[in-house]
């Protein structure tokens, strides 16, 4: 059975044959769909600048019933994490780098109070010990997971990134052993499939820590579950709470190699010069 189409696809589809009215509102919900998941009828005549009558006519035109239903649609679809669904008019000023500053400030306070310090040194513990240190990311999680990974390469004996380019996951976590740890970093918006990857890495037996956004509820089958608040006011997700884990992570594992991880670091630092790789 083919799927309905998408409220972002109907509008899409229909903006070629709009009257001028209907398609400054369609041009409108294009950019902040969000509008009307958020707001009643008269309010997105208001900020679209149109009639309450052509929301009306352009709701009914989309093949909804009622705007109700269309904001209905509009909200289901907003829950797939993108970021257009996030996006609101008032917005547009965000780059105030006062209001910038205080944002990530927010959001790491809000981080840093729901994951403690006593945690931190726990996975840092555990990070040390393993056999080999999994980080697994997909999308953009991935680009956290390789930062990541240079920084505890300089103190963990295996640390691998995965996928890489053109892999799957299957060969990966079939590898993986109980004496490993796997960092998964799964935030938005997540590749299909990833509760499927975490169940199967937690069934390997390995020690797991999870590292998401705020759309995702809290886990305790998992080892650990550090969630990060991304919110903001920009296009685009605020991830500075996201790199202070990573960093908060590397404070501890480097606290607690203690001597051995320092002599690891000066073996490194003279390798390094000897080959004049830097």
């Amino acid at each position: 059975m083919t799927p309905l189409p998408g409220f972002l696809e109907r509008i899409t589809a229909a903006l070629p044959d709009l009257a001028p009215a209907e398609r400054q509102l369609a041009t409108f919900l294009v950019d902040f769909p969000g509008e009307l998941a958020s707001y009643d009828a008269q309010e997105l005549a208001r900020l679209a600048d149109v009639s309450k009558a052509t929301v009306s006519r352009f709701v009914r035109r989309l093949g909804y019933e009622s705007y109700e239903q269309a904001r209905r649609a509009a909200r289901e679809e907003g829950r797939t994490g993108s970021r257009l669904y996030l996006a609101r008019k008032e917005d547009l000023d965000a780059a105030d780098p006062a209001a910038q500053m205080e944002e990530e400030r927010e959001n790491l306070e809000w981080t840093f109070r729901r994951f403690a310090p006593e945690q931190f040194d726990a996975l840092a513990a555990r990070l040390l010990s393993a056999r080999k240190v999994w980080l697994v990311g997909q999308r953009i999680s991935h680009s956290f997971a390789t930062y990541l990974s240079w920084q505890l390469v300089k103190l963990a004996a295996d640390v691998a990134v995965v996928p890489q380019g053109g892999e799957t996951l299957g060969e990966h976590i079939v590898a993986m052993q109980p004496e490993d740890c796997v960092i998964v970093f799964a935030l938005r918006r997540r590749a299909a499939g990833t509760d499927a990857v975490i169940e199967h890495i937690r069934q390997s037996g390995a020690a797991v820590a999870l590292v998401t956004d705020e759309s995702v509820e809290p886990r305790s089958d998992l080892g650990w579950h550090i969630v990060c608040r991304t919110q903001t006011r920009s296009p685009q997700f605020n991830h500075a709470a996201v790199l202070a884990v990573c960093h908060r992570i590397m404070v501890h594992a480097s606290l607690r190699a203690g001597p051995d991880g320092r002599a690891r670091l000066r073996r490194i630092e003279a390798i390094n010069e000897a080959i004049g790789d830097l």
